[in-house]
């Protein structure tokens, strides 16, 4: 009796969502909402400072509880060679619009609007699962802007068939929303089982229930309009190309978007632009499951083939001048 009296007055979920808040700010960054217009709002955690002198980096999350809750654990490898913006997709944290658009598209146009109200033209691009999708979008939608793209778990190339063909583990729409926008504690463990290789066990359903309460429960049709727009007639063909240099990351036990989509996204990108990398003993949720390799991987492309890069432009400046 005692914890379930506790779970009433005391919210585990929103204990830790002021954690990860106080986190951010502690970081060097702020909460800032973007009134993009005609009933849209982005909200999005910003630098207080804005430096000329290191690239940009957009994080983009995916189907979880908000921007904060995925990308946490990483800011701290980034903060200090990056101006980093986090923001939270629309309807999902603060973010929301009154219009009735729901593809990936224009999820992606409010996102490059919300950058350039601050003055950002140019960032490198991480996309969690959904992010994901968003990220090609925005890659594909304004190529100037994104000089390096990393896209993990992100079934970007599937298509409306591949359901139909027994690709995913979920047989229709209905389900695989159930498990996404999980309502009830079954359902919640049931995601947990989809997106980790070991989920934990023994979780009490009042912590379950407190997650969903206070992470779960707003804008539910909204998301499973937005779960629905990603499969609505989608074709491979249909599919635009990018050329930016981009990783693709995925997690080898993928039970959300298993793992054959991450080698077509690949090969739709290119061989020579892209490169993919597995993650063994990992499933859809890699960035939690192993956040160290994860952002291992990251750092390698994001950071050490970026002063690579510098590098070799300076030595061809100096070559130059000797010439």
């Amino acid at each position: 009796m005692f914890p379930l009296k506790l779970s009433k007055c005391f919210s585990v979920t929103a204990s830790r969502d002021w954690i990860y808040r106080y986190s951010f700010t502690n970081a060097g960054l702020r909460s800032v909402s973007t009134d993009l217009g005609d009933g849209t709002i982005m909200h999005s955690w910003v630098p207080k400072t804005h430096k000329q002198c290191k690239p940009t980096l957009l994080l983009v999350h995916g189907f979880g509880a908000n921007a904060m809750w995925q990308y946490g654990e990483h800011l701290r490898q980034f903060i200090t060679r990056f101006n980093v913006y986090v923001p939270d997709l629309l309807f999902f944290g603060q973010s929301y619009t009154s219009r009735p658009e729901r593809t990936e598209s224009f999820q992606a146009l409010c996102v490059m609007k919300m950058m350039e109200a601050h003055g950002v033209q140019r960032m490198n691009l991480v996309g969690i699962s959904y992010g994901g999708f968003v990220g090609y979008s925005l890659a594909a939608q304004f190529p100037e802007a994104v000089d390096r793209l990393v896209l993990c778990c992100a079934g970007v190339c599937l298509e409306e068939k591949d359901m139909k063909n027994g690709l995913f583990k979920v047989s229709n729409l209905d389900e695989a929303a159930s498990i996404l926008l999980p309502q009830t504690p079954e359902k919640l463990r049931e995601l947990m089982k989809f997106s980790f290789v070991k989920p934990a066990r023994g979780v009490p359903s009042y912590f379950l229930t407190d997650f969903i309460d206070v992470m779960c429960t707003d804008y539910v049709e909204e998301k499973r309009e937005l779960i629905e727009s990603i499969l609505k007639d989608r074709k491979l063909s249909n599919l635009p190309r990018i050329t930016q240099p981009t990783l693709v990351i995925w997690g080898e036990q993928d039970q959300i978007f298993p793992l054959e989509l991450g080698h077509r996204l690949k090969r739709h990108v290119g061989e020579e632009t892209s490169q993919l990398v597995v993650i063994k003993n990992a499933g859809h949720a890699v960035n939690i499951e192993k956040p160290k390799e994860f952002a291992k991987h990251l750092k390698a492309f994001l950071i050490d083939s970026h002063s690579s890069s510098s590098l070799h432009s300076q030595e061809q400046i100096q070559n130059n001048k000797v010439d």
